[in-house]
């Protein structure tokens, strides 16, 4: 997540609960047409949100959501308590990194930073930092799917990371269609498939792990009012998922509110 101005991008939350049967689509972000299936979406739920937070990666655990935020000087990883937006645990980066994507591995929180090719390593529990580790290029979202790591970096390439050694075993490229799907940023994996912010979009691309085929589209166009729109750079991105419940919550970039929302299919012209 990034703003190539400030390392390309900015941060706000959204929360967004819905029955994990969605998406939408407009390839290559915006102008290419298909029968990807779309979705849009219900409003249930608004929840308060910390308005300075640059919120970069997103995770859900326990009841607890679990915030990246961005910016050099602004960096930190974050426990959130949804109900009141209130931050109850919370680690500052170093003036030097610009916090980028984040998700749990077990009992650990792994955290990417943006241009510093190097991510950290937390335990979940006190935020303790346990070890750093690299990676070639930028670092923008982060997700897993208990086995593997799957991480974005702005590109339309997803790289897959072991788990253990945080090491790169392959690459996949992103397409709906013909048409390949860059800009890649805070992900989420959901019930075996990927979910990706498309930067400065209001879509949300559903994505297959195993070919990198775009499965559908969620267009979230209109969540925030365009009267919240603060700054340039408070754009849609984080999405974090509660399995039990069924909610998917999604986030922005220096967002006043969470939201909880319904998807409901978009009727295709």
């Amino acid at each position: 997540m990034k703003l190539r101005v400030e390392c390309r991008r900015v941060a706000l939350a959204f929360f967004v609960c819905a029955s994990t049967s969605l998406l939408v689509g407009k390839s290559s972000y915006q102008t290419h047409k298909s029968r990807t299936p779309e979705y849009t979406f219900k409003i249930i739920r608004t929840y308060p949100h910390d308005s300075s937070a640059f919120t970069q990666g997103l995770a859900y655990r326990d009841g607890f959501l679990y915030e990246g935020t961005g910016l050099k000087g602004r960096s930190s990883l974050r426990k959130v308590r949804i109900e009141t937006g209130k931050v109850v645990q919370r680690l500052d980066l170093s003036p030097e990194f610009f916090g980028e994507g984040i998700t749990f591995s077990k009992n650990e929180i792994i955290q990417l930073t943006c241009q510093s090719q190097v991510g950290f390593v937390y335990d979940a529990t006190n935020f303790r930092l346990l070890r750093r580790f690299s990676y070639p290029g930028e670092g923008w979202g982060l997700t897993t799917n208990g086995r593997e790591l799957f991480m974005s970096d702005g590109t339309k390439e997803i790289r897959v990371l072991d788990s253990s050694t945080l090491t790169e075993k392959r690459r996949f490229t992103v397409h709906d269609g013909d048409i390949s799907i860059d800009q890649l940023n805070e992900l989420e994996f959901i019930d075996g498939e990927i979910f990706a912010n498309i930067w400065q979009s209001n879509r949300i691309a559903r994505i297959s792990p195993q070919n990198g085929k775009v499965l559908g589209w969620i267009d979230l166009t209109g969540l925030l009012g365009p009267m919240y729109r603060l700054e340039s750079g408070a754009v849609l991105n984080g999405i974090a998922y509660d399995p039990t419940r069924k909610c998917l919550f999604v986030t922005g970039k220096l967002w006043p509110s969470i939201f909880e929302i319904r998807l409901v299919p978009k009727q295709l012209k």
